[in-house]
């Protein structure tokens, strides 16, 4: 369901935002709620003050800017200096990305917490079209725009584009099968505090795991169908760590797999969806392994060479790797050195020379 709402507020522009909601029955226009923008940081020295920057300029303003420091080792404390008397600012020992939005929400006093990370940007108009949205439609918990994704200060292209849309018809079931929810998020404070906050247990998919469990329990989410933010895309970020991403995306499915509220049938949509996460995992691992040299690369490619969920070419290549280990390392290696893969699958080249950089601390979703 698309559905057109709003007038943009001010006298600005004439054009109206598109919404995308889940259907409902008639719902009564409610006030526009009160924002709270929450950034988790962690050693983003050097990159938060674009963030603030971006808070700030807001057409509506946030109530307030609550920053929790993870236990940075940089000089995050003097970053965030100069905007100390416009900032809610709290530190805490390092837990993660999780626990730091967990403080941030409960530090915070508006109905929505509004998700910003430390090295990406609101766009002026932002809080004012999820404003608007919640207005609209007051029975929405979860808040989102379209935004656009950077890479070396290029746009690469947008969030929702190339197949990968916002679910407005089937929440529940699409949930268990992707996150569709940016996460820049907005979420109602209450209901996130209600449901125990970002599950702190959880690394590279906390998001997923908590969109997941608020609409599990009965929780709609909308979009405005609009870019109004920006996703930088860093190599040094956790979602460009494939392997431990899909792995927190098994970890995220089993946990909701056992929730109480799933039909039979979503019982079985999300052990579809285990399955290929399962296999994806198998095979990332198998590339490890491979590059590496590990003992037990031989085995990972049998198994992977004799599972019939793989598709053919993949099956064919893992039994050239049991085969021949030593040269499917040599091109594998070859390969990875080459590039590296972005959030929603972007592949990117690396420059000539370049090498991979070691990990850091949570620093995205």
């Amino acid at each position: 369901m698309s559905a057109i709402f709003g007038r943009r507020y001010g006298g600005r522009r004439d054009e109206m935002r598109d919404l995308l909601a889940p259907p409902a029955e008639t719902v009564a226009s409610g006030n526009i709620p009160s924002f709270s923008i929450v950034i988790a940081a962690y050693q983003v020295a050097d990159v938060i003050g674009a963030a603030l920057e971006s808070a700030f300029a807001q057409t509506a303003p946030p109530l307030e800017v609550v920053v929790c420091d993870d236990g940075s080792t940089d000089d995050l404390e003097a970053a965030v200096t100069p905007y100390r008397d416009r900032i809610v600012f709290l530190r805490k020992e390092n837990g993660g990305e999780a626990s730091a939005k967990n403080a941030a929400a409960r530090a915070a006093s508006g109905d929505f917490v509004a998700i910003l990370d430390a090295d990406d940007v609101y766009f002026p108009e932002r809080l004012e079209a999820l404003g608007e949205l919640a207005a609209a439609r007051p029975d929405l918990d979860i808040l989102t725009t379209d935004a656009f994704l950077e890479l070396d200060g290029v746009r690469r292209r947008r969030v929702y584009e190339g197949g990968w849309t916002f679910e407005v018809e089937d929440q529940r079931r699409a949930i268990l099968q992707r996150n569709f929810v940016f996460g820049h998020a907005a979420v109602r404070r209450a209901r996130l505090l209600e449901v125990g906050g970002f599950d702190e247990a959880i690394r590279w998919t906390t998001d997923w795991d908590c969109w997941a469990r608020l609409i599990l329990g009965g929780s709609a989410a909308g979009a405005v169908d609009e870019p109004l933010a920006l996703y930088r895309l860093r190599e040094s970020s956790l979602s460009a760590d494939r392997a431990k991403l899909v792995a927190g995306r098994v970890q995220t499915l089993s946990k909701a797999s056992l929730h109480p509220n799933l039909s039979e049938a979503e019982r079985a949509v999300v052990a579809a969806s285990l399955a290929t996460e399962r296999r994806e995992l198998a095979l990332l691992e198998l590339r490890r392994a491979v590059a590496e040299g590990a003992d037990d690369a031989r085995r990972r490619a049998f198994a992977v060479a004799r599972d019939a969920g793989h598709p053919r070419a993949t099956r064919l290549k893992a039994a050239l790797a049991a085969a021949s280990p030593r040269v499917s390392r040599r091109l594998l290696r070859r390969r990875l050195q080459g590039r590296w893969t972005a959030a929603s699958g972007i592949e990117v080249e690396r420059a000539p020379g370049a090498s991979a950089p070691s990990e850091r601390g949570p620093t995205r979703p």
